[in-house]
């Protein structure tokens, strides 16, 4: 395709409107290997740039869970020593920073989870693409024609 830059927009609209390779590549002059080609760059491309918008938002959550945890633990320590003489609001302020700590185990739990999906489904794709590469093309055909996942990424 030598105009892809040109073309691009128009190739990802005539894809996501159901149309088949083969069609594309007749509608817009060139050969469907020109297309699955540039569509494989185009995914590429989308699916990196999703990734790394992700990862730096995964980043600063986890930076910001370390801040909020250093926070966490510089305030329950400055209670524990004003509540020295208090048992009762020893207890209170025991209880609190529980609280705190359960939810921040449960979003590094959940950040751990999403990670070992990913890794999973890479994986699952790789295998299949091992054993049988075009229904593995199918696969990624399927899931980039359902809205849910085409508006979130993009399977390459």
């Amino acid at each position: 395709m030598g105009q892809e830059k040109t073309n691009d927009r128009e190739l990802t609209q005539l894809i996501d409107s159901g149309l088949t390779q083969a069609e594309v590549a007749r509608r817009l002059g060139v050969t469907r290997s020109a297309v699955c080609q540039r569509l494989r760059v185009l995914r590429g491309k989308t699916t990196q740039a999703i990734v790394n918008k992700k990862l730096l938002t995964v980043v600063d959550k986890k930076i910001d869970a370390i801040a909020q945890l250093l926070a966490i633990n510089e305030k329950a320590n400055q209670m524990l020593d004003e509540a020295e003489t208090e048992p009762e609001l020893q207890l209170r302020v025991m209880s609190e920073i529980r609280g705190q700590l359960k939810l921040q185990l449960e979003i590094f739990q959940t950040m751990f989870d999403l990670q070992a999906v990913q890794e999973f489904m890479d994986e699952t794709m790789t295998v299949i693409g091992q054993v049988e590469p075009e229904i593995r093309r199918e696969i990624i055909r399927r899931l980039n024609e359902r809205k849910s996942v085409r508006s979130a990424l993009r399977f390459t």
